[in-house]
């Protein structure tokens, strides 16, 4: 979907996966699932934060993906760092929507 709008797209398994390429190059945005094989989103976020924290890449936005979008989930998230979310299930254009919006955001800044 993203691919054929013209975005470049590194497609990784896991959280371990997603760390090591955050370590070994630079990302407009990450789009995560919170249900991921081994470690979860939630994992996943603390990682990142822990590496980068906010006032040293503030400008990673992380859209997460949820199938469980419940207040509880969001304010959990939203305290590990994302602040974009996208609730499953979704068609190509909600997420190519939701991408283009996440940029446009994060460009006004």
């Amino acid at each position: 979907i993203l691919e054929a709008e013209g975005y470049g797209v590194k497609l990784v398994s896991n959280a371990e996966e997603a760390i090591d390429a955050l370590e070994s190059q630079y990302f407009d945005m990450m789009i995560m699932d919170v249900k991921m094989p081994r470690k979860d989103g939630v994992y996943l976020l603390e990682k990142i934060r822990e590496k980068w924290p906010l006032d040293i890449w503030p400008e990673l936005p992380i859209l997460v993906m949820t199938g469980y979008p419940t207040p509880e989930t969001i304010k959990i998230l939203k305290e590990k760092g994302s602040r974009f979310f996208i609730p499953k299930p979704f068609t190509p254009d909600e997420l190519l929507g939701c991408v283009q919006k996440v940029l446009k955001k994060e460009q006004k800044k």
